[in-house]
């Protein structure tokens, strides 16, 4: 087996950058952004565990779909970091100080669940922002990416469409999932049941 001594031609980095995008820039905002979905995961877990009493148990179904349906976000996005020649840290410290958005810390008085919910929609307004720019910055330029990035978008609105609701008592269409982290949006595959 011989040593290749150039990289290879990968086109479909070479149509983006033809089309204006600085697909280096790219690489790093969603690294930003799968970092973010995994942080939030994780801190997700534990605010969802301090969701306690009887206030706090009807409240988990929530939280636990926005849980699940980050580490899909993740998961979907993580591929086209690799597809376009990036990748991920190795190392999960490193990964994490790269994230897009705050840590969502479990408040000091997180006995009431508004405190709670608080840190989950604010979670959910930073994912909004970061999704927003993805698809601001890949529209017209990158199919691939956008379709993945809107999907997540739509996700992330309808989380804080939630903890909208549920703070404020401001309606918000939601609606039960079929099964938990379901992701209906950014589902490896839309709509199949």
């Amino acid at each position: 087996m011989s040593k290749r001594s150039k990289e290879p031609e990968v086109v479909g980095r070479e149509v983006l950058e033809k089309a204006g995008l600085n697909v280096k820039e790219l690489i790093d905002k969603l690294v930003a952004a799968v970092a973010a979905e995994f942080t939030t995961y994780y801190y997700y877990t534990i605010l969802r565990m301090h969701l306690t009493g009887m206030e706090g148990e009807g409240l988990k179904e929530i939280a636990e779909d926005a849980r699940l349906e980050d580490r899909l976000h993740f998961e979907l996005m993580t591929p086209r970091i690799y597809e376009l020649g990036g990748q991920i840290p190795n190392d999960i410290r490193k990964f994490a100080d790269l994230a897009a958005c705050p840590d969502a810390y479990l408040p000091k008085d997180w006995k009431d669940p508004k405190n709670i919910l608080e840190v989950l929609l604010k979670a959910e307004q930073c994912a909004i922002r970061v999704w927003t720019d993805v698809c601001s910055m890949t529209l017209g330029k990158d199919p691939r990416t956008y379709d993945l990035a809107q999907r997540i978008l739509q996700e992330e609105v309808e989380h804080e469409a939630w903890f909208l609701e549920l703070l404020y008592g401001r309606p918000s269409g939601h609606f039960r999932r079929r099964f938990p982290g379901e992701g209906p949006r950014s589902s490896r595959f839309p709509g199949s049941s």
